[in-house]
Formats: C-alpha cells, structure tokens, sequence
C-alpha cells in the first residue's frame, strides 16, 4: 500500500488515540565495530530518512511513549532515556505532507520532544513499520538526507551525549556485559570525536571507581591478552545521578 494512503487511513485514528500536538523523536544510539552507530528509518515512497519516532497515547506519560516506541522499532526493553530537548519551530511537518488534506493528523502543528536512546547494538531487532522501506544503522559519520528538522534533533542528540561524557558515566548500554579497556577508550573517542591518551583515560577512568576488573582475559590475537572489566551496577547509576567532578 502507498505511503499517502496508509497515512490518510490511519488519520482518524490517530486524532482518537493521541494527545494532540506533541510527538517523540528518539537519537538512539548504538556501537558496533568501533563506530558509533544511529539508527534511521526511510519513508515509503518518499525517499528522505527519519528518525525513529511517534506519538503520545492519551493514558501516557512521555517516557513511557517513548519507551513503547522504541521497544515496537527494536524489541528492546530497559533503554538508557535522556530528555533533551522540545523542537518546536512553526513549520516542522509542511514539508513531507505538503500534498496532503489540512485536516490531516500529521500535517498539523507538532512539538517534538527529542530523547537519546543508547543500547546494545546485539539486543536490538529492527523492525520496519508500514509507512518504511528501511530500517537500519547508520555510522554517524555517513548520515543521509533528513526530513523535517530531524538532522538538527541528531545533531542536538550528539551534542548532548558528548557533553554528558563530561559529567557522567557511558557504556553500560552501548558494550556488551564483559569488555577491554582499549575497547571501553574507543567508544569515549568515537562518541567525543577526538583521540584519547591511554596513559591518562585508564587512570581517570579507575578513578571514578565504576568498573570491576574481572580475573579473565579476552583470547586471541599475536600481542598478550586485554583484561576483561564490566561496569559495578550500583556504582554506575550512583555515577549518573551525582555526577562526576572532571571531564574529557
């Protein structure tokens, strides 16, 4: 079915189900192969990437929304959410449903509020919905044409990541459970945009006294073995709610 019809059928639905006017845009970020990854979508028809996003139903409250539309876009549960901003430039829908009836549920006025997603880019399913053609991972050094203002919420999602290494802690939803620290500095590098001294990442990082060294070493390769750490649970999130005294 093409793009136009499936939005006019689900019009009038929408205008019953939803709170009317405010809509969700999520930067949901994952790392894999060393890249920091974002996760877009592309609109049937229309050939312009989206990123993953939706309404609020009547009963919810906004991270509750966006924790139901991520959890329908990729099976995952328990996501790392930040609120990061409210988009609300006048024009933000006229582009995309510019053809379309006034009278249209997503031709309307909407403010988008803008959450960062991070997860474990091995937990994640894409799904694709009836209004896509494509639902995949992008590195956020190769991103495509955005419609509306959604590469202005991706870069104000980037920023905000980056700003937030400064003042708390990251990784425990973008590595798997048991990782390096070489791979642990490559995730800072990538996320900040800049390289890392090793000598001075390792003993910052010890300090903030969240990881746990793990008597297991990763196998393989010609030079001696990483040691193996994960996160301490309880200290990680005592980290994100106080904070750190130093930054990157």
């Amino acid at each position: 079915m093409e793009f136009k019809r499936i939005i006019e059928e689900k019009s009038a639905a929408s205008w019953e189900k939803y709170i009317p006017n405010l809509s969700i845009d999520c930067v949901v970020f994952g790392f894999h192969d060393a890249s920091l990854k974002v996760l877009v979508t592309r609109l049937k028809d229309k050939n312009v990437w989206a990123l993953p996003g939706g309404y609020v139903l009547k009963e919810e409250n906004l991270k509750e929304a966006a924790n139901r539309i991520l959890y329908q876009r990729t099976g995952a549960e328990n996501i790392y959410l930040q609120q990061f901003k409210v988009f609300s430039n006048m024009n933000r829908s006229s582009g995309v449903f510019e053809d379309f009836p006034d009278g249209l549920w997503n031709k309307q006025r909407f403010l988008s509020v803008g959450f960062n997603a991070l997860v474990d880019f091995h937990d994640v399913n894409l799904v694709m919905d009836n209004i896509s053609d494509a639902c995949e991972w992008l590195s956020i050094d190769e991103l495509p044409e955005f419609m509306m203002d959604h590469r202005e919420i991706f870069d104000k999602g980037l920023e905000t990541l980056r700003r937030q290494l400064n003042h708390k802690p990251i990784g425990y939803n973008l590595l798997p459970e048991k990782f390096t620290m070489p791979e642990l500095q490559k995730l800072y590098e990538v996320i900040l945009g800049k390289k890392l001294n090793r000598g001075n990442f390792y003993r910052k990082i010890l300090r903030y006294d969240i990881l746990e060294k793990l008597d297991e070493s990763r196998k393989g390769g010609a030079h001696k073995a990483p040691d193996l750490y994960k996160f301490e649970v309880e200290k990680y999130q005592l980290a994100l709610t106080n904070g750190f005294n130093e930054g990157w």
